[in-house]
């Protein structure tokens, strides 16, 4: 299968782009399969995000580096507040529609691929549940680390997060079982996007607790700075200061 046809997301945010209506789909490693109508999200304007995310702006200085920009919509915005923003996503399509959509920085490049080479920034934004494409514990406290190195001096992480543990459905707290006896975190998925014919790669997915937040932050220069509220289903956004 090639680059191309992996890139389920990509093509779910092309076809939206292109005025198809779309559905998001989203497969676990047990068989669970949801869907998610909210993919015109993805392309919202400032005055139609949650109040979590407006609040988190305020906290976005000096360069920035947008982490899994889908359709660009954060960079964006900032552009307009005249901010250099640099936006990397895995997807080739996602890339290709934010430039279409007049991000002025994207490139191809996955979170995982960020290394101490990649350049200085002010804010590292995570927004869209991004933090949770760290994959696993052991990723997320590499990774910040990392952060740490390419941020300046008084950097910031916005990283937005989703709580498993919010939930009663059994399917959910079942698989949270499980991984506990696998030695895992409860939260800690294996997924993958569908789209029509498309089907992208099982990828791991970190759903974090704010508790379990702090424990990987520690030993990694951050600390948090404030916890912002989401829209009640469990989500909120960290905002880590560089120690």
């Amino acid at each position: 299968m090639s680059k191309r046809n992996e890139d389920a997301f990509g093509h779910l945010i092309h076809d939206h782009y292109n005025g198809i209506e779309v559905l998001e789909i989203i497969e676990r490693d047990d068989g669970y399969i949801d869907s998610f109508p909210g993919t015109k999200a993805y392309f919202s304007e400032f005055e139609k995000w949650k109040d979590s995310e407006k609040e988190a702006m305020y906290y976005v200085q000096g360069k920035v580096l947008d982490i899994g920009c889908g359709a660009g919509r954060h960079s964006l915005y900032l552009q307009t507040r005249d901010f250099d923003v640099v936006a990397i996503d895995s997807s080739p399509l996602a890339i290709e529609v934010s430039k279409l959509r007049g991000v002025k920085k994207a490139e191809v490049k996955s979170l995982h691929e960020i290394d101490s080479t990649f350049g200085v920034f002010d804010t590292i934004l995570m927004l869209g549940n991004n933090f949770a494409l760290m994959g696993n514990p052991k990723n997320a406290s590499r990774l910040l680390k990392i952060f740490h190195k390419i941020t300046s001096e008084n950097g910031f992480i916005i990283a937005e997060c989703a709580d498993p543990y919010s939930t009663d459905n059994k399917d959910h707290t079942d698989y949270h079982e499980k991984n506990r006896k696998r030695g895992r975190l409860g939260g800690q998925l294996s997924i993958r996007v569908r789209h029509r014919k498309f089907i992208s790669n099982w990828f791991d997915f970190l759903l974090l607790s704010k508790e379990e937040v702090q424990e990987i932050m520690k030993d990694t220069g951050w600390k948090i700075e404030q916890f912002i509220e989401g829209d009640g289903s469990g989500k909120y956004i960290a905002i880590m200061k560089k120690k």
